[in-house]
């Protein structure tokens, strides 16, 4: 996170702080609509809205100061939410927010329902990182007072008994064999299917935070409360980087085998995941679309592969992962960028537009799930981590969600046993609402 891109005024904060459970105790006092991010060992927290920007199938509804207005949608809507963004001001700025996974069909097939986009430029950050605490805004009060005590606070541990990933799920794996037969009838070469657990009861989400948090290793981790949609999770993948240079990048996890904890039998699943055929042509056609994406919007022979085909633990399993690089071309944004790779391949499929339009005929709204939560900056950066190991609340509701990516090769066990072990990742970092501890 660069200074020049927060907001101003800006005042150091001298407190010694463990910065995961810093910043989730000032989660603790903030009021919707906030974001907490981590990235790169620096977490930030963006509460309150000086600009919000909300999309539907029909249109953007802008709220500042002044009022709200309402724009309607034409053929290129992210070049729209760009152009809207930058009236936000000529003083640098950062937006958090969240993009559905339903924005695949405005994108993809040209019309989508329901919410698509919520960013918020922040009227407050709080900047947790090497080189100590920076707030810029107007803070709530007392966020001092709760990063001193933060780390002396007895947070409530989870409970073993909110869900069951593990119970079996015959319509998921019915699901699975009619797209198995689709594939091997032409309609796709890869389908990301994905099922929905209930959780019982309401969580504590600050906790899970850092619950979860301690228990995984996740590439972007976090927290947000944008009012009425209440989620924290552990990012397994960047959908898309890209710097102010126009440097871009994505990262594709592709194969899945379980992670325990024993080596030798994490060993044993690591080499039998490199030595899978089925994972290796899922891994290496996920690879190849990312490229080809990437082609689209960077200038010529600027694409290239790095660390092909490496196995990267993430919590409760282990993937196969590469990453793909590129520099984009004259005239083309970070939004370019994003509508190329959105949504992730690996959460998706192949071709993008077949695999959406089969989720949509197999699965309940996804929402935020296997959507992405970004950041996005007036200097042309964005950051984009795919939602995947994450917990949801809604409408009184709270659920985990999973998927594995189906093709000809695949079976409905092997599948159903995939999203299990990917669903650990979080279930058992649930904390119940009702425990309490010093925390609060």
């Amino acid at each position: 996170m660069t200074a020049s891109r927060e907001l101003a005024p800006t005042r150091l904060i001298e407190v010694p702080v463990d910065p995961l459970l810093a910043v989730a105790a000032v989660a603790r006092l903030a009021r919707p609509p906030f974001v907490v991010y981590e990235r790169a060992g620096t977490w930030v927290l963006a509460a309150g809205a000086r600009v919000r920007l909300r999309m539907d199938g029909t249109g953007i509804a802008v709220t500042t100061p002044a009022g709200q207005r309402r724009v309607p949608l034409t053929a290129q809507p992210l070049r729209q939410v760009a152009e809207v963004l930058a009236e936000a001001g000529t003083e640098p700025w950062r937006a958090y927010g969240w993009a559905a996974f339903e924005l695949a069909r405005l994108l993809h097939l040209g019309h989508a329902d329901g919410p698509l986009l919520d960013l918020v430029v922040p009227a407050y950050e709080l900047v947790i990182g090497p080189d100590g605490v920076r707030e810029h805004g107007t803070a709530p009060e007392g966020v001092a007072e709760a990063m001193r005590a933060a780390a002396s606070q007895s947070w409530p541990g989870p409970a073993a008994d909110l869900t069951d990933p593990d119970a079996l799920d015959e319509d998921y794996l019915t699901a699975v064999r009619a797209t198995v037969r689709d594939i091997q009838a032409g309609d796709a070469d890869k389908v990301i299917l994905s099922r929905v657990v209930p959780v019982d009861g309401e969580i504590d989400f600050p906790a899970t935070y850092v619950a979860g948090r301690r228990g995984n290793t996740p590439a972007r981790s976090f927290l947000l409360d944008l009012g009425g949609l209440r989620a924290t999770g552990f990012s397994p993948e960047t959908v898309v980087e890209v710097d102010p240079a126009g440097r871009v990048s994505t990262r594709p996890l592709a194969g899945t085998r379980a992670l325990v904890g024993d080596p030798d039998l994490d060993l044993a699943t690591r080499r039998e995941l490199l030595g899978d055929p089925k994972e290796i042509f899922e891994h290496a056609i996920s690879v190849k679309l990312a490229q080809d994406e990437l082609a689209a919007v960077c200038a010529p022979d600027s694409v290239r592969v790095e660390e092909f085909m490496t196995v990267r633990e993430r919590g409760s399993v282990q993937h196969l992962a590469s990453r793909v690089r590129g520099e984009l071309a004259d005239g083309r944004t970070a939004w370019d960028a994003f509508a190329a790779l959105f949504p992730s391949i690996t959460a998706s499929g192949i071709p993008k537009a077949a695999a959406v339009s089969a989720i949509g005929r197999n699965e309940p709204r996804r929402g935020l799930y296997s959507g992405a939560v970004l950041t996005v900056d007036s200097d042309g950066a964005l950051d984009a981590a795919l939602v995947l190991r994450t917990v949801f609340s809604a409408g009184g509701q709270t659920w985990l969600r999973a998927g594995a990516g189906v093709i000809a090769l695949s079976t409905p066990e092997r599948e159903w046993t995939e999203t299990c072990e990917k669903l650990r990742s979080i279930s058992r970092f649930l904390v119940p609402a009702q425990v309490r501890g010093a925390a609060g």
